[in-house]
Parts: structure tokens; sequence; C-alpha cells
């Protein structure tokens, strides 16, 4: 392995396990929230728009899911 992907693989990896970019200003902990929102959406009626509240119980479920990664 050459040392340029040695460093960007180091690079990803450190990214990846401290919520740091993942792709462009994509951070791990916008992509947990997108997840769990994907979720939660699909369970949705189309009268419940409390958007503000689903989004940020989105990124509270993101930060658990960050938070059990340090253990």
């Amino acid at each position: 392995m050459k040392w340029e992907h040695a460093k960007e693989i180091a690079r990803m990896e450190h990214h990846l396990k401290t919520g740091g970019y993942v792709e462009g200003t994509l951070t791990l902990r916008d992509y947990f929230a997108a997840k769990a929102m994907q979720g939660l959406a699909s369970r949705l009626d189309d009268d419940d728009q409390n958007y503000d509240g689903y989004a940020a119980w989105a990124y509270a479920m993101a930060d658990a899911m960050l938070k059990a990664r340090e253990v």
C-alpha cells in the first residue's frame, strides 16, 4: 500500500470513529440522523407534521449512536 493511501485510510477511520466528516460536509452524526429519520418517516401518517420535533428526535438518536461507539 502506498503511503498516500495509508494516510487517507487513517484519516477516514479517524473521522468515522469521531463523528467527523464522512463525505463532503456530511458528518457521521448527520448520516445517523438521516437513517433514524428515514425509519421514523416510514411510519408517519400524512397528518403528522411535527417536523421540528422529528428532526430533534433524529439528532438525539444520532447522538446516542455516537455515544454508544465510545464504549
